[in-house]
This record gives structure tokens, C-alpha cells and sequence, in this order.
């Protein structure tokens, strides 16, 4: 089995002992980006010489005995929203595509200070808007099948951590773009409580519904990322004092006893019909571990997921509106619609959509009193082709909104989601399985996740980018 092969925790094994050094784990790391970016397309930036140079470093202190923990000499990738000090940060737009941030955001900081070796910036949707047409900086493709797409908006971060080119990734989520590109590529995706994570240093899409969180090959490299960098910040006005991920008690996996929910109606309507039966397989497995099954009921879910587009708008617009008024004729068509749409909405329409969603938050803080996880499908069908157009969601919505109805409710909630991998269709693309928790209870969610993966194997499966398949989709 190759380096690029094992997961983070594996890797950071072999560094500890000794038995591998952090430049060659780098270099490894590296070798693959070359040779798969022409068809994956995962970056926007690769920090080669700089990633290089941290890799010696660590591998000094390796030497000295000077150990900084599990991600001390792993190779990492940043959401291109991320600030790394002088390395230009474009956010997947062209009207940014010349911005070199002076400050590393309070991630990055933390990454460093546990030893992560930082090897590029991955690529975005535009502003994490969502899709469009527009791809300035070259499309990113699913590893699953070239001609989809990943789901995003953490397009680049999932694209990598899923064909093995980096162990671990930060990306961001405001309506499911880490849950959503994750379940598309097959790997871990975590969005961890609102506050648990600084968001200080990263370019917001929307201050109120931002985080940021890992995606990894499996639950327990997601539980030891989000230590990294987890922590009460001043400087995010949204940080939250609690107390950290419990990676001990993840790994462990003891899960009997503990109740699980599932919502009916919403989140089984207008389902791949193979989707449903991985959901219906994986809740076998949580019965077999000792799991109590029970329902939630969620009335206000509709409601919750218009309030959270109406906030999105609201607050993107208040984001961007410099930068649209001075350099919009750069922005993708699919951004620039929305952002002359945000420019009309009125303020009363904000305002109904805060208190909606705190009637929902409340809704929610109620329905899990009797009830430790929810779980649910992450996606209701495969990520899309590039040449084609989602369903229109029973008039629910664009095809975007689809494809994150799921989601965006527990986003509005801040409640820590993540999707794991629970199955493929017969034509070999991932199915996602999301498990969300309360608020501030991110231990729960990962360790009912790690011992889902304990029971299954579907996290283990990787997908063939043969040399072929690189040629026919390069030429």
C-alpha cells in the first residue's frame, strides 16, 4: 500500500515512529498532485517549495524529539477562502483573483502550530455562492466520474481528500458545502457546532451561517483535524467557549443505548430510489450496534429552509456589495444574478427570516430533548453531470436547492452534521449518510459516525484514476 493510501491517523503513525519522514510524505503527496490535477482539477494554488520547506522543518524537530501531535508532517489543502499569509487567496472569482491576504487566518495558525504542512489552496464555487457556469480558474471534477460534478462549494477540498492527493482538507459550510461535496465524492465531511471553530481570517459568505470544518477519508482523521484547530477566538465574534471533540471517546465508538430520530416526510420525499435503500441498510447497522430507533418531527423545516436562503442572500450581499459595485463585470454570471437580486431585498424580509429561524432553532432544541442524533440522507440523488440540470425539486426551488434541502436546516441550526459514505448506486457514484447532533455536542455525532464506519467499509473504497482516464478526459 502506497503513503497516498492510508488514512491521516495511519500516516501520522508511521511519522511518529519514525519509519517515514515528513519530506517524504510530502513529496509523495506532491508526486500525486502532479500527476492527477490535469484531470481532477482540485486546486487553485499548489504550495509546493513552501510545502517543502515545512516538511523539513518538521522533519527536524521529528529529530530533536520535538513532537506537535497526530497532524505534525501531513500534507493538508485550504478551501480557497482560507487566508494564508502571501499566498493570493482567490475565492474562486476572478474579481479576486489578484488578492494576496497579509494575515493568516486563525485556522491556519492552528494548523501550523500542531505541524500540518499546508501543500495548496483548493478550489471553490464562486464565493461559495454555489454552482454556476463560470470555472476561472478550470473545473474540478468528481473522482467518481469525471463528467460530474462534486457538489459544493468545498468542491476542490473533497475532489482531493477523495483521489488520495492530500489526508485532510478545511472547507467551509453555510448551506452544506462540506456535508454536500462530501457525500458527492465519497469521503468525511464535518461541520462542526457553530462557534466551535474560528472562522477569523476566512472570507465570510455569510457571517451568521459560516463554518468550518474537515473533510477526511474517514471519521477519525475528521475527529483529530477538528482538534487542531478547534478553539474560542476574540477575534470571531460568532466563537463559542465549549468543550473540546472527545477523540478518545470517538474512536471508542460505544454507541448502545443511544437514541436515534428520523424525520419523516421532507427527507424522504422526491429520493433516488437507491438512496433510500442505503439509508434503510445503513439505520440495520445502528439497530445491530445497539442503537434506539425513534421519530422526529420537524414542522417548520419548510419554512426553515426559505429563512435560511433569505438570510444567505442578506447577508452575502452586505459581504460583497463593495466588491460587486467596484469589479462586478468580473463576477460569474450565476454570481452576478444573485447579487442584483440581494441588491432589491428589503430589510423586513431579513428580519422574518431571524425570527423564523429562531422559532425554528427552538422547534429543533425540543425535538432532540428525547432523541441524541438525527439521522438522514446527506443528498437525495448522485451529483449532477456537467451538461445536465437537476430536477426542479417538486417546485420547491432551483436545482441547487435540491440538491441542498437536506442540509441547510441544520446549517440554520448550527447543530454539528456530518455525512460519511453509506453505499453506491449500481453505476458506481457514493451515497452520503448525514448524522447530526445538538448543538455543542460534536463528540456524539463523530462517534456514532466512527462506529458506523467500524461496522461498514464502504469508507475504504477509493476511486481508479487510471492513466487512461486521465487521456481521455485530458485530450
Amino acid at each position: 500500500m502506497s503513503l497516498g493510501e492510508l488514512s491521516l491517523a495511519a500516516v501520522s503513525g508511521l511519522l511518529r515512529r519514525g519509519e517515514v519522514s515528513p519530506v517524504a510524505v510530502v513529496e509523495d503527496a506532491l508526486e500525486r498532485i502532479t500527476g492527477l490535477e490535469p484531470v481532477v482539477g482540485a486546486f487553485v494554488t499548489v504550495m509546493g517549495e513552501q510545502a517543502l520547506a515545512a516538511a523539513r522543518v518538521a522533519e527536524s524537530e521529528f529529530s530533536r524529539g520535538e513532537y506537535r501531535g497526530p497532524l505534525h508532517g501531513v500534507p493538508v489543502s485550504l478551501k480557497d477562502l482560507i487566508f494564508v499569509r502571501g499566498v493570493r487567496n482567490t475565492a474562486g472569482s476572478q474579481a479576486m483573483a489578484d488578492f494576496v491576504p497579509e494575515f493568516d487566518a486563525a485556522v491556519v495558525e492552528r494548523l501550523r502550530a500542531a505541524g500540518a504542512i499546508i501543500v495548496g489552496k483548493a478550489q471553490t464555487y464562486e464565493f461559495a455562492m454555489g454552482p454556476g457556469t463560470a470555472y476561472p480558474f478550470g473545473r474540478t471534477r468528481n473522482p467518481w466520474d469525471l463528467e460530474r460534478v462534486t457538489v459544493g462549494s468545498s468542491s476542490g477540498s473533497a475532489a482531493g481528500v477523495s483521489a488520495r492527493m492530500v489526508f485532510a482538507s478545511l472547507g467551509t459550510d453555510t448551506g452544506g458545502s462540506i456535508r454536500g461535496p462530501a457525500s458527492g465524492c465519497g469521503v468525511v465531511g464535518f461541520k462542526p457546532s457553530a462557534g466551535r471553530v474560528s472562522r477569523f481570517g476566512v472570507l465570510p459568505l455569510s457571517w451568521t451561517l459560516d463554518h468550518v470544518g474537515p473533510l477526511t477519508r474517514d471519521v477519525a482523521d475528521a475527529a483529530l483535524t477538528t482538534r487542531a484547530v478547534e478553539g474560542f477566538d476574540t477575534r470571531d465574534s460568532g466563537s463559542v467557549e465549549m468543550p473540546p471533540v472527545d477523540t478518545d471517546a470517538v474512536v471508542g465508538g460505544r454507541v448502545r443505548g443511544l437514541r436515534f430520530g428520523i424525520p419523516s416526510g421532507f427527507f424522504l420525499d422526491d429520493v433516488d430510489p437507491e438512496f433510500v435503500t442505503a439509508f434503510e441498510d445503513a439505520v440495520r447497522v445502528f439497530e445491530e450496534a445497539g442503537m434506539v430507533r425513534g421519530s422526529v418531527t420537524l414542522p417548520m423545516i419548510e419554512q426553515a429552509q426559505t429563512a435560511h436562503s433569505t438570510i444567505l442572500l442578506g447577508e452575502s450581499y452586505s459581504v460583497h456589495e463593495k466588491l460587486f459595485r467596484a469589479r462586478g463585470a468580473q463576477f460569474g454570471a450565476s454570481a452576478r444574478s444573485r447579487m442584483a437580486l440581494a441588491s432589491t431585498m428589503p430589510a423586513s424580509a431579513y428580519l422574518r427570516a431571524s425570527r423564523v429561524r429562531k422559532v425554528f432553532q427552538d422547534e429543533f432544541r425540543k425535538a432532540t430533548e428525547d432523541t441524541d442524533i438525527i439521522i438522514t440522507l446527506t443528498s437525495p440523488r448522485p451529483p449532477a453531470r456537467f451538461d445536465e440540470q437537476l430536477p426542479r425539486d417538486n417546485g420547491r426551488g432551483a436545482a441547487r436547492a435540491a440538491q441542498n434541502r437536506f442540509r441547510r436546516p441544520f446549517s440554520v441550526v448550527g447543530a454539528p452534521a456530518v455525512s460519511i459514505p453509506c453505499g453506491f448506486t449500481s453505476s458506481g457514484l457514493p451515497i452520503g449518510l448525514q448524522i447530526v447532533g445538538r448543538p455543542g455536542d460534536d463528540t456524539t455525532v463523530l462517534t456514532v459516525a466512527h462506529a458506523y464506519q467500524q461496522r461498514t467499509s464502504w469508507h475504504t473504497q477509493a476511486p481508479s484514476l487510471s492513466a487512461r482516464g486521465v487521456a481521455d478526459v485530458a485530450g
